[in-house]
């Protein structure tokens, strides 16, 4: 009776496990600063931050996607310098405004 007991706990216990983990295609899927939700591909700031970030690499940054989402200053740095790319001016425009009238 003990063993099947203690089957029955290690099968609820790797059950459980299984169910914790997420599979890969929750992950966030980006493409060009748009992200894929429910079909459509939408532009999503974590997107957005994801993609200065891998531009800033393309010009020599060390731009951890991460670090771009989650530091308002590090990415306003990271885009004073390459934020006139066309592929990142928007998104760099939301933290860097240029132009005429007031910020």
């Amino acid at each position: 009776m003990a063993k099947k007991h203690s089957a029955a706990i290690s099968l609820a216990a790797a059950g459980l496990a299984v169910t914790m983990v997420q599979p890969a295609s929750a992950a966030i899927k980006c493409s060009n600063g748009f992200q894929l939700v429910d079909g459509a591909m939408l532009s999503t700031p974590y997107c957005r931050d994801n993609l200065v970030a891998a531009v800033a690499r393309q010009y020599g940054f060390n731009a951890p996607d991460a670090k771009v989402r989650n530091n308002p200053n590090f990415k306003r740095h990271v885009c004073r310098f390459v934020g006139q790319d066309i592929r990142i001016k928007e998104a760099c425009d939301e933290v860097n405004p240029n132009g005429r009238g007031r910020f």
